[in-house]
Formats: C-alpha cells, sequence, structure tokens
C-alpha cells in the first residue's frame, strides 16, 4: 500500500503536448507511479479530473523577515505561495537578502517552511555591508570587501548572485563583471533588475544581455513587464532571440500585472520618474498604515518618501498588452516578484499563478494551458537545475497542485492583496497535503534547498 494515491487526474505531458487522465502514487515523498492505479493508499485523493500539476515554481520572488508575520506568525510571503499553489520559490531577488543567507536556511532547516527555498546572494545587501552608498561606484578594493560576503554567502548555499541595478544607480556594468567574476569558476545563475525603464528599457535588457555574455553566466532578467512594458517590449523580446540564438544564455521573468510595486523611498521613486512614465502622483497607489490605500498627492508623496521609506507603493504605469506579450515569448517565465510586509503590498504575491490560469488562459486565451504550465513548472526547474522538480515523473519530488481549469482565478486585488484564489483543491509538499480547500493544513513541510543540492554545480 503506497503513502499518498491522487486518482482520476489529468496531467500534462510536455513532451508529447498531450494531456493525459491517470491516478499519481506517492511513496517516501518521491512520485512512484504515473498510470492507471489498481490498489489503494493509505491515503486517497480523488482529483475529479481536474488538473494534477507539479507544484508551481516561482522564479522570482522576495522571501521574508523570519517573524515578520501577521500575529506573531514566523512566515507572511510564503504563505501566500503556498495558497496559491506554488510550493519552491527563490528569493534573495533585485539584489537585496532580507537576512543572512545562513540564517534563513538555519531557521527554515530547523521548523520547516510553507514552501522550498532557494535565495541569491544580493549585490545591493553587499554593498550596503561595506558602507557603500547607493549612488557610489565602487573601487576594485571595495570589490574585494564584497567578494568576502559574496563567498560566505556563496558557501551558505546561494545559487548565485542578484543585482538590483535600478536601486543602486552608482552600480556600473564593470562592478557588475568584476563581482560575478569572484566566483567566475563556479556553475551559477545570474539575475538582475534592469537599470532603468520606458525609454531606456532596451537599453537596459541589453546591458544584461553583454553581462551574460562578458561573465559567460546565464542571465535571467528579472520582471521583465515592468522594464519594457511602456512601448519597447517588442524591441526588447526581439534583442533576447536574437541573444539566445548567438549562444548567449539569457532568459526571462514576468508577473501578469500592468503595475509594479516596491519601497516608496527607493531611488525608482527619484525626480523625473513621473515626467518618464507620462503619470502622475495619483497613479501611486501607498498600501500601508497611516495610508493605506490612498493615492498620492504631492505633498504625500513626498511625506511618505521621507518619513516612511520602507512602506510598499503600487505603480500603475506599464502597458498590460506588453505585459502579455512579454508572457507569451518562450523566453520568458511566469514569476511572481512577490513583497509584503504584514500582509500589505501587491496582489501579484497572493494572486500571480491563478491569474494566469484563470485570466490569461481560460478567459482571454492568451496562452494555452500547456505553455503556462510549462512557464511555471518545467522550465524554471530546469533554468534552476532542479532535477526532482517540474514534472509530474516517477522519481520526481512529490510537489503537486491539484485545481479545476474552470474555475481557478485569482481573488487578490491592490484593496485586499492577500485574498486567496479560488480553483485551487490541494498543495501537496514532499507527498503530504499542505493545503485542502483553500485552507493551510500544514505550513512547516517546505526545506532549503542549497547549491550543493543542484544539478550542476561543483
Amino acid at each position: 500500500m503506497t503513502d499518498l494515491v491522487i486518482k482520476n487526474g489529468k496531467v500534462v505531458d510536455f513532451e508529447s503536448g498531450i494531456i493525459k487522465e491517470c491516478d499519481i502514487c506517492i511513496e517516501d515523498g518521491k512520485i512512484s507511479f504515473v498510470g492507471k492505479w489498481y490498489g489503494e493508499g493509505k491515503k486517497e485523493i480523488d482529483a475529479k479530473g481536474n488538473i494534477v500539476s507539479s507544484g508551481f515554481i516561482d522564479i522570482h520572488m522576495h522571501e521574508e523577515v523570519i517573524g515578520n508575520g501577521i500575529n506573531g506568525e514566523a512566515y507572511d510571503i510564503a504563505n501566500y505561495m503556498l495558497l496559491m499553489g506554488v510550493t519552491t520559490c527563490v528569493g534573495g531577488n533585485c539584489g537585496d537578502n532580507y537576512m543572512d543567507v545562513e540564517d534563513f536556511f538555519e531557521y527554515v532547516d530547523k521548523n520547516g517552511s510553507p514552501v522550498n527555498y532557494l535565495l541569491y546572494s544580493g549585490h545591493n545587501t553587499m554593498r550596503e555591508k561595506i558602507g557603500l552608498d547607493r549612488y557610489g561606484t565602487a573601487t576594485k578594493i571595495e570589490i574585494g570587501k564584497m567578494a568576502k560576503y559574496l563567498k560566505e554567502d556563496f558557501d551558505n548555499g546561494a545559487i548565485g548572485i542578484s543585482f538590483g541595478i535600478e536601486y543602486s544607480p552608482g552600480v556600473t556594468q564593470e562592478e557588475i563583471v568584476n563581482v560575478t567574476n569572484v566566483l567566475k569558476d563556479y556553475d551559477i545563475l545570474l539575475a538582475a533588475h534592469y537599470r532603468k525603464d520606458v525609454m531606456y528599457g532596451l537599453k537596459s535588457a541589453k546591458e544584461l544581455i553583454a553581462i551574460s555574455n562578458d561573465t559567460k553566466k546565464p542571465m535571467q532578467i528579472s520582471h521583465l513587464g515592468s522594464c519594457s512594458g511602456f512601448g519597447c517590449m517588442k524591441e526588447t523580446l526581439e534583442a533576447i532571440d536574437r541573444a539566445v540564438k548567438s549562444g548567449i544564455d539569457v532568459k526571462a521573468d514576468c508577473y501578469p500585472y500592468a503595475a509594479f510595486s516596491t519601497k516608496i523611498g527607493t531611488s525608482v521613486f527619484d525626480e523625473g520618474c513621473f515626467e518618464s512614465w507620462g503619470k502622475t502622483y495619483e497613479d501611486i497607489l501607498l498600501t500601508e498604515d497611516p495610508y493605506r490605500g490612498f493615492r498620492c498627492t504631492k505633498e504625500l508623496f513626498y511625506e511618505a518618501r521621507e518619513k516612511y521609506p520602507e512602506m510598499i507603493a503600487v505603480a500603475f504605469v506599464m502597458n498590460e498588452d506588453e505585459v502579455v506579450e512579454a508572457l507569451k515569448s518562450p523566453h520568458t517565465y511566469v514569476a511572481s516578484d512577490g513583497l509584503y510586509r504584514k500582509g500589505q503590498g501587491h496582489p501579484r504575491g497572493a494572486g500571480t499563478f491563478p491569474r494566469i490560469l484563470g485570466k490569461y488562459v481560460r478567459e482571454d486565451r492568451s496562452l494555452t494551458l500547456i505553455d503556462a504550465l510549462n512557464k511555471m513548472t518545467k522550465l524554471p526547474a530546469e533554468r534552476l537545475k532542479l532535477k526532482n522538480k517540474g514534472q509530474i515523473k516517477e522519481g520526481m519530488d512529490g510537489d503537486i497542485v491539484i485545481f479545476n481549469p474552470d474555475t481557478i482565478i485569482d481573488c487578490a486585488t491592490f484593496v485586499e492583496p492577500t485574498l486567496p484564489p479560488k480553483g485551487i483543491e490541494y498543495v501537496i509538499v514532499g507527498g503530504e497535503i499542505a493545503v485542502k480547500g483553500n485552507k493551510i493544513i500544514n505550513n512547516r513541510l517546505g526545506k532549503s534547498i542549497r547549491r550543493k543540492e543542484l544539478d550542476i554545480y561543483r
């Protein structure tokens, strides 16, 4: 008798492009059988003809500060991830680590987590540790100081380096290459928040392509919609396609919203931003007390920048059709860029994956179901070298989401950004039920995934 049997499910076979009806058995946390099962299980789930998918992999989100959840809960962001079917996340993006890599992983190792976590080492965090101003340019001596922290994170399991160039305008391309070359003898993944958006979007993407070419390291361009979704998406995607065809290992990720989110005190909102976007102060929504739900005036914008620089703000500035164009690209994966503070922020952290499946697959038909699931599971797993995740196959990890393709939809809004989605029946992590009927049953099944556990690293 096997541990868990999922009966009457529909599973995507990415190789054939066919959705097959089958049963899935899980034993000791691994998928042990896919086909027609006539035996019994210690636990059984009737999928009732719904889609049984590998758990969604969020290649770009922002991990929490442990203990910063609501009412003393250790986890905040990861709980919302779990409820929308995400079982594996990559934190440390955009150049920022919110805790030391070692401390974060040690807590997850000891206490478990709602999701499986990987982390980058954040370049901006390294700069802050050595006291470098965000508008300053690093010297060789300062890069040497950063190398110490990078190597520590690397030894503690970071999978690569993330850069947040827009958040540290003083960063040069030369600095990025030199920091990356500290680990030139290792297989690592780079991720980068571009230098500037709007009319600079294409140039910014080309800079990241050039960095990948110069360092010979794979580059993940972060949240492409907020980089080039202002009139230059077509040209940006063409540049990425040309780079890939020339042998440069560059990909991108994107969330399905025409509004971005970041801290109000960052350099993103420096002078000239509204002129660049062609928007006004009213296009900025504040998400936390004492101004939760307020649209900005000029006075409120500058007051928030000065008194509440850590407050998360939402900027309604991108073109939705260009965001969809990015999502449709074969070089783009689905990712949330999820970030909350005490449950406040952008709805992408609770709605991204169901929104893709409900709005852009079922309602708008911008993507096929198979293509969307490929961008949520198999492709990011391959990118991250997670050899045991991303597909429903024998021997793969028992990370699974069961959803109704006819009803799945996001419910999180810009007013209530953490509302759970509809249509997700079960989420399974490591072969154990984590979510049932939109309710968290167990949010300590996730594990840390260190660099040494990946398929290619040495």
